[in-house]
């Protein structure tokens, strides 16, 4: 079992970077980040290796503007990251891979349902806390003034405690981040398309009852709680993988 940097070029020409978990397998599963964070994530990197230790092919890479990837941090865009995935699916797909499930966490859970809203060529999709109304959150991670500020100055800076600005937000990618509506494109995954939701209990950036939204309306579902997980699921690593690998190797061996 080997690790290797693989760079995929996506669409707009900017090279995504990820790292390969190669066993040898055809199969192979494409693990996504969520929100500002990265490929290294302790999540992405613990869920790879699980999925090596059963002989399943693994790839988690950074969406561009993130992490090693080429191109500029963007606030909302979803759907240009679903099509960050669709490069890599049809990068590996060229390599005679088959790819057998996409996961992403958090922002990354939006992602992989989203390319299954649009693409229906993966047969299992595993969404870790995503969230299903786009429109909360916002101001909790913004601020009471953020719609007014953003109004008046077309953009808005996000600061870190030391009053740094970490990330800018747009008129433009937060009216992105609006009208990308998640249950219009539940409704249209495809039947026949495995989808497995996991969420912690205790998660504090996205409320569990997002995943009871989901579970409501994607066709083929199965939903999974942790009790007493966070959003990063600090404590429950071991018991995500747990519930993850069963899910995506019976994708596996059904042929699916």
């Amino acid at each position: 079992m080997q690790q290797q940097k693989v760079i995929i070029p996506n669409n707009n020409g900017e090279k995504l970077v990820g790292i390969l978990h190669e066993s040898g397998s055809v199969e192979i599963v494409i693990l996504c980040h969520g929100f500002r964070s990265t490929k290294e994530n302790d999540t992405m990197v613990n869920l790879a290796v699980a999925l090596e230790k059963e002989g399943i092919t693994v790839f988690r890479f950074d969406f561009s503007g993130n992490g090693e990837s080429e191109g500029s941090f963007n606030y909302g865009h979803y759907w240009s990251e679903a099509e960050d995935l669709r490069a890599v699916i049809q990068h590996f797909s060229g390599t005679s891979r088959r790819t057998s499930a996409i996961l992403g966490h958090s922002k990354g859970g939006n992602v992989v349902l989203l390319y299954a809203s649009k693409y229906h060529d993966i047969p299992t999709v595993v969404n870790v806390s995503g969230r299903y109304d786009l429109k909360k959150g916002i101001e909790e991670r913004m601020g009471k003034d953020f719609f007014e500020q953003i109004r008046k100055d077309g953009y808005f800076d996000v600061k870190n405690k030391k009053g740094e600005v970490d990330y800018r937000v747009t008129q433009e990618s937060l009216t992105d981040r609006l009208n990308t509506k998640m249950h219009d494109a539940c409704l249209q995954i495809d039947k026949n398309c495995r989808v497995l939701t996991v969420h912690g209990s205790a998660d504090e950036t996205i409320p569990v009852d997002d995943a009871v939204e989901f579970a409501k309306i994607i066709p083929n579902h199965k939903l999974h709680v942790v009790q007493g997980a966070n959003h990063v699921y600090t404590k429950h690593q071991t018991e995500l993988a747990s519930v993850v690998l069963p899910f995506i190797k019976e994708g596996i061996h059904k042929g699916a």
